[in-house]
């Protein structure tokens, strides 16, 4: 029997504002909130809607579909579980829906990412409670 190996990368903290987005991780869905008073979405998941203060949220399925924003290639990093990936692609993923998640991009070597790449949410399963999103290249508008 193979030894199961232990995630190395830091995990998020799972608290009451966020746990949705969590949940809906594990099921391989892309969550997001919007305020039912304004219908602004948002993310990161926080208790009131930063544009009109309301504390009457929602949680909406995203498309999971985007463009990259920005990005960075790391080539250098020896913490642990991040010197083994080598390099790898931190990016803010902006969604059909509008937010911006802080994500890493996959499926394609760091010289293939540029501002505006049309990219779609993938999944990883690095423990039994955290499933995080990434995104890989997609076709615009899939």
């Amino acid at each position: 029997m193979a030894a199961e190996r232990k995630y190395a990368k830091p995990l998020p903290r799972i608290d009451e504002e966020s746990k949705g987005f969590w949940e809906a991780g594990q099921r391989h869905q892309l969550y997001v909130q919007r305020c039912r008073a304004c219908s602004a979405f948002r993310y990161y998941p926080r208790a009131l809607c930063p544009s009109c203060l309301s504390d009457d949220t929602e949680w909406v399925l995203s498309s999971g579909r985007g463009t990259v924003y920005t990005y960075t290639v790391t080539y250098q990093n020896q913490a642990p579980g991040f010197r083994d990936e080598l390099p790898y692609v931190l990016a803010y993923v902006e969604l059909e829906e509008g937010v911006r998640l802080l994500t890493n991009i996959v499926g394609c070597r760091p010289e293939e990412v540029r501002i505006g790449l049309p990219v779609e949410v993938t999944f990883e399963d690095v423990t039994p409670e955290v499933t995080l999103p990434k995104f890989k290249p997609g076709a615009p508008g899939s």
